[in-house]
């Protein structure tokens, strides 16, 4: 069976979320996408980007106790789940097929 198909951002939250383990929460989320990939999303469309791969069945989250930075608030801990798993190493087979190859074509032609 095929994997869920994967768009840049929705494999670079996945990464991320895998990367974190433990400390796979919002804002930390936010702070790995931007140090690693350079990429800064607001709140929003974090959590919405979140919400959609937990429809796909692609990562999901449980409650966890909150700091007293946050009032003892609980924070959402995201995990990847087997199908999150599936569809990234799928995602690396397509992109590895692709690349085959290519290198020489990328070479820079003033060196």
């Amino acid at each position: 069976m095929r994997s869920a198909s994967l768009g840049e951002f929705e494999h670079l939250l996945l990464l991320t979320v895998l990367r974190l383990g433990a400390d796979a929460f919002g804002l930390e989320i936010a702070k790995e996408l931007a140090s690693r990939a350079g990429r800064r999303i607001s709140r929003g469309a974090l959590y919405s980007s979140l919400d959609r791969l937990e429809q796909k069945g692609l990562l999901r989250w449980k409650a966890a106790e909150g700091t007293p930075l946050r009032d003892g608030l609980p924070r959402r801990l995201y995990t990847v789940t087997a199908s999150g798993v599936a569809a990234l190493r799928e995602s690396r087979q397509v992109l590895r097929r692709m690349w085959r190859g290519i290198e020489p074509l990328l070479k820079d032609p003033t060196t």
